[in-house]
């Protein structure tokens, strides 16, 4: 039986925020709004940074806060966090070959191999520690599009085009 999965966007993007507010002080320096941004596809100029922080910065106190950043953001993403996430999800289910919501180690493995990609076990063991956010052994969707997200944006097209050819 297929299972549905359902993302919200704004808890998609709160914990996308606060894995790049590396201080974890609830706000983003110019520095870790730069890298967020080019993790979700977009690449701000310097010049284009610093009018972001002056528009966004609504309590002018030099930072962005996620209530800030999503207020700003929000009319530009809809669309295409819309588009994104159906496109992560058929990646999603490519993995996931028992359409059970979730990925296992197995099936991990198995989808790198039929990408021509096979790992070591060493490797897969990296590569499941670091996506399996709740420590719980598999990787769920909200996890999946978390790490998707901080990608490099030319990776995660490379690797959608790579899950085509394997339908």
């Amino acid at each position: 039986m297929e299972q549905t999965i359902e993302v919200d966007p704004v808890e998609q993007l709160k914990h996308i925020f606060s894995r790049f507010d590396m201080d974890s002080d609830g706000s983003l320096t110019l520095l870790e709004l730069a890298a967020l941004l080019r993790s979700l596809g977009l690449k701000p100029s310097e010049d284009q940074l610093h009018i972001m922080r002056a528009t966004m910065d609504s309590n002018g106190n030099g930072t962005i806060e996620f209530d800030e950043f999503f207020k700003a953001i929000r009319p530009d993403l809809n669309k295409e966090v819309m588009a994104n996430q159906g496109q992560l999800l058929e990646v999603f289910a490519i993995f996931d070959r028992d359409g059970n919501g979730v990925i296992t180690t197995a099936e991990l493995a198995g989808a790198m191999a039929k990408m021509h990609s096979p790992l070591t076990y060493r490797e897969l063991m990296e590569m499941m520690k670091e996506a399996d956010l709740n420590e719980d052994g598999v990787i769920n969707f909200h996890e999946f599009t978390t790490i998707m997200a901080m990608l490099s944006f030319s990776l995660c097209l490379s690797l959608l085009g790579c899950c085509m050819t394997i339908i």
